[in-house]
């Protein structure tokens, strides 16, 4: 093939998320049929064995492009030389746990994880963090890895643009490649805005096309902010094919050329100049490449701004929560 593999790595290989992902990186999907790749997996030392039952089916599928298979739970073993990483493992919330426990717990997992992506990850290692709370989480790693440049920690967006995107194309009866400048500011929480005040069908701007604006901004954002819960209650699992989806879309979205200048969202960190966000945040913002957000998108005061500073204090509180932990 001639080119040098890229090292991948995947943490909470033996969850849902991670068996949905893993086949799809092997087949090629991320970097197209001609690029060999490794795969590093990470995993919590209880369940290593199970993990080695899927890379037997790694192994099993043939896959021409997968060099090597690296596996264990020490991410300072695990991390080596890898270009990029998605970090899709973390602590589910408990029943009756609150939003702050959560908070730290992961943030333990992710200061050990973003120590050892600091010491022994390539020094242009790419990460999306899709373990929830995933844009807290990518601060916590993004943080905890100095020696990384801040612009390559991203928090994973594009479920939600994918979803808003969906029910945008049903209620319009449209194709979905009709839907376009569809993108979430935010946090990924119920606080997250989906931005139908910029998107588009058909060139359009959805406020033409749908003209329901209740619909809009009362069922439309609901649903995108309640679709997880839906799929729980529905399916009795959480929406594993859809986030493993989402994350290489978002992942696509960062590492190949954008000739068309699409849209997409993804969590990364504010510089304190960008929209009026407080700086040092894991925000979701518009982009159009991995270092170029999109500029001057118009916020109307009545209903965008106000939903937007929403999921900013929010990110601020779950911020200042954790913050101590990184100093200790």
């Amino acid at each position: 093939m001639g080119q040098k593999t890229k090292r991948v790595a995947v943490t909470g290989g033996a969850g849902q998320i991670a068996y949905s992902l893993l086949f799809r990186l092997a087949r090629g999907e991320l970097f197209g049929s001609e690029q060999p790749l490794a795969l590093h997996i990470l995993e919590i030392p209880e369940v290593v064995e199970a993990l080695k039952g899927v890379v037997m089916e790694l192994e099993d599928c043939a896959f021409p492009l997968l060099q090597e298979v690296v596996i264990g739970s020490d991410p300072n073993v695990v991390f080596r030389d890898v270009d990029i990483a998605f970090l899709v493992g973390a602590k589910p919330r408990g029943k009756g746990m609150e939003r702050g426990d959560l908070l730290r717990d992961n943030g333990r997992i992710f200061i050990e994880q973003g120590r050892a992506l600091n010491e022994v990850a390539s020094r242009d290692c790419l990460t999306l963090v899709v373990g929830n709370p995933a844009n807290t989480n990518c601060w916590i790693a993004m943080t905890s890895a100095p020696g990384l440049p801040r612009q390559n920690f991203h928090s994973m967006m594009r479920l939600d643009q994918n979803r808003a995107v969906y029910q945008l194309a049903s209620r319009a009866k449209a194709p979905l490649t009709a839907v376009d400048h569809m993108v979430v500011w935010g946090n990924h929480s119920s606080t997250q805005v989906p931005d139908f005040i910029n998107a588009r069908i058909g060139g359009k701007s959805v406020l033409e096309v749908i003209k329901d604006r209740r619909w809009l901004e009362g069922e439309f954002v609901q649903t995108i902010q309640d679709r997880g819960a839906a799929v729980i209650a529905a399916r009795g699992k959480s929406s594993a094919g859809s986030a493993a989806s989402a994350a290489l879309d978002a992942m696509r979205s960062l590492v190949l050329p954008n000739p068309k200048g699409e849209w997409f969202s993804s969590g990364a960190c504010s510089d304190g100049n960008t929209y009026g966000i407080a700086g040092d945040l894991i925000f979701s913002f518009p982009w159009i490449a991995k270092d170029r957000i999109v500029a001057d998108v118009p916020w109307d005061e009545e209903y965008l701004r106000k939903k937007i500073v929403e999921s900013e204090r929010e990110l601020l509180q779950e911020r200042d929560a954790v913050r101590n932990l990184i100093l200790a």
